[in-house]
């Protein structure tokens, strides 16, 4: 049965070589994805042959989330791009031609009216000059992350990359470097994890603004540089360039920026030479850099509301095309606001959040210590989420399953601040004294205990908000514990002012753990402690020595 759905766009569903566009068939060695280009021309992608089959049933019969991500549970992220040269924080792209807003006022200053000097000169001026990945992950991974994710399009349709489909990229223009490209030999270089994030499917909408124009003042009437073609190139710096294939203006906007595709929420609807363009675009970058991991910045799958059949076709040769290559998948696809079936296909990620419990499945948070996109502002002010932040998050994301995924915004030249390396520093301080306890860990019977556990402030993406507002005491745990279920680990997210701790959940009339309790020893220190065990749990006394200055971790046994 062909499943396209049907909208009213240029999407259309075909039936070639006895396929249905994004549909099974029952003997070819190749799936096949239909659509139809400008000129009516059938356009036919081959994906990777394998037992994965572009169908919900087929995925979510099949996926499992690789050991490798399920062991790794800290990353770090460089959500790092042209919108990092201007150094004022995330949208820029989207702000600037906004009036009103206060990108708009600093770009007039700082770069020159829209209509003339739009993003495309921004992406102009952006050097990535002090751009040394092999350094910067050598960094991160003595500071405990097990594997890092660089950002390869934003919504401001640039790709890091060499793009084969994209003229409007990182090797063309700008930084004239394949920056994804020296990510990926980075990240392998220095034994880490090697993943991308995709965010482009967006530009559709999120660049509407780029059609406007000032209603008042001197350029009012003047319309923004995003009704630009080719031809108006001539003699420009830009010349040969389309700044269509940039902004990809050429239809009626929206009424509202809309996230699922809506129309009867305002939401215009791209058409398919677009989402022809991105399956080409997402599948050169996965085909050409082999990466471990890809995050789509997308409800669901890219498009869905639309069609899921660009994404399912994606996932299937991501998870075909890694069995080719390693035997057995070693692949990971994030998505956000997946459903309990659509997390059986994929790994699920909450943004800026975390699970209100433990999930059955591997999931990810993925957050950052200020905004997306570099702000030189939060620097200058101090704002930046701290270790002490960042670590009771990370025990409570692993507690419940998950892992996190850090970004660290670096300055437009390609390098963290003063600030950001501090943070960073500290949290592998402390992970080298704790890793244990998060490491190559699985969830425990319950999550954890304390007043934490009982009242939390709700996510916007689902779950609950990742920082919590509320400080943390001794009585907030988190469990742990090793993949042989021999050696459970508490961490305890404060230290008690008079060295004493109680884990009520591991009382002598215990359901969680029934047995004896041998040993207790807290990691970065020497010798077993003392503790005594009643029916209203576990106490004990601390060493005065602290081994660490956030939280820290006890082992049981």
């Amino acid at each position: 049965m062909n499943t396209c759905t049907k909208l009213k766009t240029a999407f259309v569903c075909l039936t070639i070589a006895g396929v249905f566009s994004g549909c099974v068939s029952s003997g070819p060695k190749h799936v096949k994805l239909a659509t139809v280009d400008s000129s009516g021309t059938n356009v036919v992608h081959d994906i990777a042959s394998g037992p994965f089959q572009p169908t919900w049933e087929s995925l979510t019969s099949q996926y499992q989330t690789p050991d490798w991500f399920r062991d790794a549970k800290f990353g770090i992220w460089a959500h790092w791009g042209p919108q990092c040269e201007p150094e004022h924080g995330d949208w820029y792209a989207r702000n600037m031609y906004m009036p009103g807003q206060p990108d708009y006022k600093s770009h007039l200053a700082e770069y020159g009216h829209p209509s003339t000097n739009g993003f495309k000169d921004v992406i102009h001026q952006w050097q990535a000059a002090n751009f040394d990945p092999d350094k910067l992950l050598a960094f991160y991974k003595a500071n405990g992350a097990k594997y890092f994710m660089a950002l390869a399009s934003h919504h401001d349709n640039f790709d890091n990359f060499n793009s084969k489909y994209q003229p409007w990229n990182s090797v063309a223009i700008g930084p004239h470097k394949d920056l994804i490209g020296g990510w990926a030999k980075a990240a392998r270089k220095n034994g880490l994890r090697f993943a991308v994030s995709v965010h482009d499917s967006r530009a559709w909408t999120w660049y509407e603004p780029a059609q406007g124009a000032d209603k008042d003042g001197p350029f009012a009437g003047v319309p923004y540089d995003g009704k630009l073609t080719k031809a108006d190139g001539k003699g420009q710096w830009w010349d040969g360039l389309d700044p269509q294939d940039l902004y990809a203006q050429n239809h009626a906007p929206g009424t509202k920026l809309n996230w699922d595709w809506d129309p009867t929420k305002g939401s215009s609807v791209p058409d398919a030479i677009y989402m022809e363009k991105f399956f080409k675009r997402t599948k050169q970058l996965w085909d050409d850099y082999r990466p471990d991991m890809i995050y789509f910045d997308d409800s669901v799958l890219p498009f869905h509301g639309v069609t899921d059949e660009i994404g399912l076709n994606l996932a299937a040769h991501f998870y075909n095309s890694s069995i080719q290559l390693h035997g057995h998948n070693e692949a990971v696809m994030n998505a956000k606001m997946l459903n309990e079936t659509q997390r059986q296909a994929m790994t699920y990620d909450i943004e800026r959040g975390k699970a209100q419990g433990i999930l059955p499945l591997p999931w990810q948070t993925d957050t950052c210590i200020g905004s997306w996109h570099y702000d030189r502002a939060i620097f200058e002010n101090h704002r930046y989420k701290s270790a002490a932040t960042v670590v009771p998050m990370l025990a409570d994301i692993v507690s419940k399953n998950g892992n996190l995924m850090l970004s660290v915004p670096l300055q437009r030249d390609g390098t963290p601040d003063a600030d950001e390396v501090k943070i960073v520093s500290d949290i592998g301080a402390w992970l080298k004294v704790n890793g244990n306890a998060i490491y190559a860990t699985r969830p425990w019977k319950i999550y954890g205990e304390g007043p934490s556990t009982v009242v939390a402030d709700k996510g916007r993406f689902g779950g609950q908000t990742d920082v919590q507002k509320k400080p943390f005491t001794a009585e907030d745990i988190r469990f742990t514990q090793s993949k042989d279920n021999q050696t459970l680990y508490a961490i305890v997210l404060a230290f008690p002012a008079d060295g004493k701790v109680t884990i009520k959940s591991l009382a002598s009339n215990s359901q969680n753990w029934p047995g004896e309790i041998d040993n207790v020893r807290i990691l970065g220190g020497s010798g077993k402690l003392k503790f005594t065990r009643d029916e209203n749990g576990l106490h004990l006394t601390l060493p005065d020595q602290k081994p660490c200055d956030i939280a820290f971790a006890l082992k049981i046994k």
